[in-house]
């Protein structure tokens, strides 16, 4: 007979055998660790690429503008992988044009970091005063959505870090933005650009909201993929930039690659790399 006692007793029976396996992942530090979607451009459907990041054991990712879809589709597919967005790509031109959509936008997907991507080249500053006037743009719309409950971030490449006087471009920038601009620092183009990743990291302690982790191949090498490899697969020194990057206040790494031959290979290659570096004792893949 199924009395209620025998199905109290089943009940903590089976609370108890479970209870190991609560304990074990809940150990487990929350990784910060995401993916930015343009790496998965060319990766099939939305759901598609959403699966891929599942699939590697990645919770975040950092989008692409709208990803070309609405609110509520994005929405759900993140609920459907059970993947949140921690921040999302959205060119200058669009902040510009209509701030309170974007921010209804990203606000609607729980998202609240928004990054100034990319510069077309009729936006890039060319001498020392036009890198500060920008800097003082950036800080002025920061401000604005910092007001609406988001944060700015703004993400490199290789042209912001030419030097005047010194200093580069993008030290400039920030120096004029004040402190509601944070910084993504692209750790591949910093290298690109000839200078230190780690000493980059320490310009920008404490106003680091992410770095995005990918890797340069060897001269002449993956020349196909733009020369990028996937994290820990390259010629950057990650044993020097991962504590440098601890020490200066990285919240989240960001797996990327411009021209992935195989995007879920790349993705997954980073995210193990990443897991095994900085959780040295956690287990080689996440849990689901």
């Amino acid at each position: 007979m199924n009395t209620p006692a025998r199905r109290t007793a089943t009940l903590a029976l089976l609370l108890l055998v479970a209870l190991p396996a609560f304990a074990r992942e809940a150990a487990i530090p929350q990784q910060p660790i995401a993916v930015q979607m343009y790496t998965l451009r060319n990766a099939g459907s939305l759901d598609q690429q959403l699966k891929i990041v599942h699939d590697a054991g990645v919770g975040a990712v950092e989008t692409v503008g709208t990803q070309n879809v609405s609110a509520v589709e994005l929405k759900q597919l993140l609920d459907r992988y059970s993947i949140r967005a921690i921040s999302s790509h959205v060119q200058l031109a669009e902040l510009r044009r209509d701030l309170d959509g974007v921010v209804a936008f990203n606000r609607s997907i729980g998202n609240t970091m928004l990054v100034v991507p990319y510069l077309d080249a009729k936006d890039r500053p060319t001498d020392a005063a036009g890198w500060t006037a920008l800097g003082q743009e950036l800080g002025r719309i920061a401000k604005q959505v910092r007001a609406k409950g988001m944060h700015l971030a703004y993400h490199n490449h290789d042209f912001e870090l030419v030097a005047f006087n010194g200093r580069t471009g993008l030290e400039l920038l920030f120096a004029a933005a004040g402190p509601d601009l944070q910084s993504e620092l692209d750790l591949a183009w910093v290298a690109r650009a000839g200078l230190d990743p780690a000493v980059m990291l320490g310009k920008f302690r404490g106003r680091l909201f992410a770095v995005h982790a990918k890797d340069n191949a060897p001269t002449g090498q993956a020349e196909d993929e733009g020369g990028f490899a996937a994290v820990g697969q390259g010629v950057l020194d990650w044993r020097t930039i991962l504590p440098a990057a601890a020490a200066a206040g990285v919240r989240w790494y960001i797996v990327e690659h411009d021209q992935p031959r195989d995007p879920a290979k790349v993705i997954q290659t980073g995210a193990d790399y990443l897991r095994e570096h900085l959780y040295p004792h956690a287990p080689a893949s996440a849990p689901r």
